[in-house]
Formats: C-alpha cells, structure tokens, sequence
C-alpha cells in the first residue's frame, strides 16, 4: 500500500511513519491512502466542523471513492501519546492502533453495534499482530 503522510504538528512523525510504512507493508492492499498527522487544537476544529462533536478526537477518517484511494485519516498525536500513557502501552502500539483503527474506517468497518464493533477489533488485532503490536495483557 502505498501511504502520503503530511504533518502537520512541530513534532518529529519520521518514526510514526517509519512504523506505519512497516505495518502496512503487512497487509495485502495495492490501493494507497494519506495519513495527516495533526495537533489537539487541529483535530478538535475538524472534528467539531465535520462530525459536530466539540472536541478532540484520537483518529478521524474520510473515505474518498477515488479508485485505487482509500481517503484520508488524522491522527492526532498528543491524543496518542496520552491514550498510550493512560492504557499502559507503547506509543508504537497506539500510533499503529489508531492508523489501523482509521483505515478500517475508510473500508467501511465501524463499531456502531456488538456486532459491527467485534468484526472490527478482531479485523484490527489481526493486523496489529502481523506487525508484532499485538495488545499486550499484563498478568499484575
């Protein structure tokens, strides 16, 4: 899969990308897709402009029905880096987590019903292990 990635933050996203580049190399799509990396004050805008929701969010998608372009996803990085401290995990872990969890998105996977919300742990687990950031459980 071939992913453009644009930052839009001061922070450095070259190992973000470095390990989405390498977690996508797992999974068996020729089509391509564009990552945004953005800020909280960036995301919490888009999200309250297009989702009516005023606040920020961890990860927005919008699918395109270009062939061969899956669509766009914004990957707010402050959010990442606090959900990673808060759930006890890698940065890594949730920077592709929430890469995967937006890709999905553009596929059209969601997490409305039990249902729909299991399909899509499971569909994004599997990917997440392919690349080795499987969720660790911790036996404390």
């Amino acid at each position: 899969m071939e992913i453009t990635f644009y930052n839009q933050t001061t922070k450095d996203t070259k190992d973000a990308e470095t390990l989405i580049n390498h977690l996508f190399s797992k999974v068996d799509d020729d089509n391509s897709m564009t990552i945004i990396f953005m800020s909280l004050e960036q995301i919490h805008e888009l999200n309250k402009q297009y989702r009516n929701v005023d606040k920020p969010t961890d990860v927005i998608s919008f699918p395109d029905d270009e062939e061969g372009y899956h669509g766009d996803v914004f990957i707010c990085i402050d959010k990442a880096i606090e959900q990673a401290q808060s759930y006890g995990h890698s940065i890594e872990r949730e920077i592709g987590f929430l890469a995967v969890h937006g890709y999905l998105h553009l596929l059209g996977y969601d997490h409305h019903t039990e249902t729909e919300e299991k399909e899509m742990t499971q569909k994004q687990e599997e990917i997440l292990k392919k690349a080795s950031l499987e969720r660790k459980i911790s036996n404390d």
